[in-house]
């Protein structure tokens, strides 16, 4: 595996070995596990949106490695004045070991990585973010055991995360369910089962998922998309019909009484706060894989 873009990259015996990894260092994080797997490279860190866990997640977890994370900002680079996606890509390579991008356009990402000669990573963009994905499975596996016949029911906007819980949950096992209304519908052939219930959708599952219904880039069409989507709220009515030690997951940040209750995020099956964590041990374990395969 060259990059990370899509989670399509990966097999499913590739993807269990690299949860197996990521538990790995989140159980033995302080007593130095990993430390000096990635000693002497550099990761840069490109940033052209705004960035909290995938940010601070990614940062930790290089320095964590024995790398050094070089953080860009898209305003602070040459990019934001002309310079082609293909010659910051060449650039880059002669200077770092592998390169995490979050981008609003997939296409620049897709670019980047063709041009470059060290491995890419999608840190998010508009159609997918397997980074989140793979802190999602690992949560999963955490409160289960097994990720092998497990139902996940995503409710809301069928929006890049949804795409890649349906790619990266079919190779793991796991079915994916996505209830959304028209028009706010994932496309066909992610491997998801798709349909317009809610309910039908949380019926027997061990997770509810959702995510926020406005993203940046969707604020013009604010209003139109909360009124479109408020039968979709994960709450406690939601949780009901779930299974009984069914969790609650949400990829943050979060709009208490939007899309997600208060209740259902700071409850007592939210695993919420665990999923934000395995952001750093799922992509710890993702770069020891793609640098060290590298070199």
């Amino acid at each position: 595996m060259t990059n990370f873009l899509t989670g399509e990259e990966l097999g499913a015996f590739e993807l269990g070995k690299l949860l197996d990894r990521a538990a790995e260092l989140k159980a033995g994080r302080r007593e130095g596990a990993g430390r000096d797997a990635l000693a002497g490279r550099s990761v840069a860190l490109v940033f052209e949106r705004p960035s909290t866990r995938t940010r601070i997640s990614f940062e930790v977890g290089v320095s964590e490695l024995g790398a050094h994370p070089v953080v860009l900002r898209g305003e602070e680079m040459q990019l934001s004045r002309g310079e082609s996606v293909g010659d910051t890509a060449r650039v880059l390579s002669r200077y770092v070991d592998a390169i995490v991008i979050r981008s609003g356009s997939h296409e620049t990402v897709a670019a980047l990585a063709e041009a470059a000669e060290v491995p890419v990573v999608n840190g998010l963009t508009p159609l997918h973010h397997p980074c989140q994905a793979l802190a999602d499975l690992l949560t999963m596996r955490e409160r289960f055991g097994d990720l092998q016949g497990l139902r996940l029911a995503y409710v809301g906007d069928g929006n890049n995360v949804a795409r890649s819980l349906a790619i990266l949950g079919e190779l793991a096992g796991v079915e994916v369910v996505v209830a959304a209304p028209a028009g706010y519908q994932l496309e066909e052939g992610h491997g998801a089962k798709l349909i317009a219930d809610p309910r039908a959708a949380a019926a027997g599952a061990d997770a509810l998922y959702t995510d926020v219904w406005v993203s940046m880039g969707d604020e013009t069409e604010a209003q139109r998309r909360r009124a479109d989507l408020a039968p979709f709220q994960l709450d406690a009515d939601l949780l009901a019909v779930a299974g009984e030690g069914a969790i609650v997951l949400h990829c943050l940040p979060a709009h208490p009484g939007e899309e997600i209750s208060a209740e259902a995020l700071y409850g007592e099956r939210s695993a919420v706060w665990d999923q934000a964590e395995n952001r750093l041990h799922a992509q710890k374990a993702l770069l020891e894989l793609l640098v060290t395969e590298e070199r």
